[in-house]
């Protein structure tokens, strides 16, 4: 039951809230890896205008990869984030809500299909990539910076990364044009220790150069929630949830679960349910994502969730002690 404010105790709703706090949805861009983006126009604008009836600060429409490496027959257009369909959606965009997209190193033609900033409806555009890839990662960043957009690395896979690697590539990224450096647990295989040491490595080359950094939390063992707000606590700024945790897989943070969280007053959470019930639930069946079992042992062992990905969608997918002996045979 949720109480009002006068019968709650005095440390029940104030504790969480921090006005700097910024909030990113990626529900299409992060849930469209379980469809290829093939989102229909409503969907879209029931998740856009749920952002902005909500108070959250930042949409991520999609991403910006490459038309030559993603045949557009076989993926929406929310994989390419073409100015036009933006457009379709936001109009303009005459609203507090900032909108970004993604571009992943090596799979996108950024610097011929990310316009100069003042030619967009975008504000944002977060850059994706793997340790390996930092090199062409700066010179992204830079390429957006240079358009006037506000900049972001996602870097990706993090607890694949030695540490001696991760202090030299957050060294560069502290010396970059970029805003946020976040972490990202792509395989939510992180627990809340893991989570307060990056947060104060991140924290210890970004803050220095003004930088801020974000949280982009996967749910394979069911701490997607958990450890977001762990970032909190150590001082991240920026953190990335979805609509009912719409993502790849065991999918993100669930936004109904920050919002609820972070008691901003300026946050509404109604808007956020309407659209689960009415655009995201409704999609459940077919696109299964969300926690099961698959997913957790991903998770448990650090990998990729491309394998439970593909053992969900096989007739098997009830087996979950043949989908263990077929990921541990060869540990």
């Amino acid at each position: 039951m949720i109480k009002n404010n006068q019968e709650e105790s005095p440390m029940g709703r104030w504790i969480s809230y921090r006005p700097e706090l910024k909030i990113l949805d990626c529900t299409v861009r992060d849930g469209g890896l379980m469809n290829n983006h093939l989102f229909d126009d409503e969907t879209v604008k029931a998740i856009y205008t749920a952002c902005v009836d909500a108070g959250i600060d930042y949409m991520e429409i999609g991403y910006i990869n490459s038309r030559r490496l993603f045949a557009p027959a076989e993926h929406g257009a929310w994989k390419y984030c073409g100015e036009d369909d933006i457009r379709r959606i936001v109009g303009e965009n005459n609203t507090p809500l900032k909108l970004s997209a993604m571009a992943d190193a090596e799979k996108s033609d950024y610097r011929e299909d990310i316009l100069p900033c003042d030619q967009s409806v975008l504000d944002m555009i977060r850059v994706a990539a793997y340790i390996h890839q930092i090199p062409l990662a700066l010179d992204m960043i830079k390429d957006a910076h240079d358009k006037g957009y506000e900049t972001t690395l996602n870097l990706m896979a993090v607890s694949t990364v030695i540490e001696r690697e991760l202090d030299e590539a957050l060294e560069l990224l502290g010396k970059s044009e970029v805003g946020t450096i976040y972490i990202v647990d792509s395989f939510g295989t992180l627990y809340s220790e893991q989570i307060h040491l990056l947060v104060d490595k991140y924290m210890s080359y970004a803050k220095p150069k003004g930088k801020k950094v974000g949280m982009h939390a996967h749910n394979n063992q069911q701490l997607a929630f958990a450890n977001t707000i762990e970032a909190i606590i150590k001082g991240a700024d920026m953190l990335d949830a979805s609509m009912a945790g719409l993502g790849r897989g065991a999918g993100n943070c669930p936004m109904e679960l920050l919002v609820g969280f972070l008691h901003n007053p300026k946050l509404r959470l109604r808007p956020i349910l309407q659209c689960i019930q009415e655009n995201i639930e409704p999609m459940r069946k077919d696109l299964m994502w969300g926690f099961g079992v698959p997913y957790m042992l991903t998770g448990l062992l650090n990998q990729h969730p491309r394998t439970a990905m593909s053992f969900n969608g096989g007739a098997e997918r009830s087996d979950i002690v043949k989908f263990f002996d077929l990921i541990t045979e060869e540990e």
